[in-house]
C-alpha cells in the first residue's frame, strides 16, 4: 500500500471524514431557496475562482509590457491575495452551513477516489 492510501485511510478514520462517508454527503443544500446574502456569497466564491487566472495573465502582461519584472513579482501574489479575500468574504456571507456541506462533500469525493473499494472498511 502506498503512502497516499495509508494517509487517506488514516484521515478516513477521523470523525469528520467518517461522518462524511457514512452520511453520503451531497450538495442537496444548494438546491434549496437561498437568501440574498447567500446568493451574493455564492456569486463571490464563483467570481473569485473565475477571476484569479486571468488576473495573473493581465499582471504578467503588464509587467512584460513595462519591462519591469518586479510588477509581476509583487502583483501576482497581490492578485492571489485579493482573490482569497473575495473567497473568504463569500464564505462568510454564505454561512457555515454551506462551507461545512462543501467540505464534507469534497472530503467524501477525494477519499472515495483515493481508497476505492477500501472505503467500505471505514464504514
Amino acid at each position: 500500500m502506498n503512502i497516499i492510501k495509508k494517509a487517506a485511510l488514516h484521515f478516513a478514520r477521523k470523525e469528520f471524514c467518517r461522518n462524511a462517508i457514512n452520511e453520503r454527503a451531497d450538495l442537496a443544500v444548494l438546491r434549496q431557496k437561498h437568501t440574498l446574502p447567500e446568493k451574493i456569497g455564492i456569486f463571490l466564491i464563483v467570481f473569485s475562482f473565475i477571476m484569479v487566472i486571468p488576473s495573473f495573465f493581465i499582471v504578467g502582461l503588464i509587467a512584460a509590457d513595462l519591462k519591469k519584472p518586479m510588477v509581476g513579482i509583487i502583483g501576482i501574489p497581490v492578485a492571489y491575495g485579493i482573490s482569497w479575500l473575495i473567497t473568504m468574504l463569500g464564505m462568510y456571507l454564505t454561512g457555515p452551513r454551506y462551507v461545512k456541506v462543501l467540505g464534507c462533500w469534497i472530503t467524501k469525493v477525494v477519499l472515495e477516489k483515493i481508497l476505492g473499494d477500501e472505503i467500505n472498511t471505514v464504514r
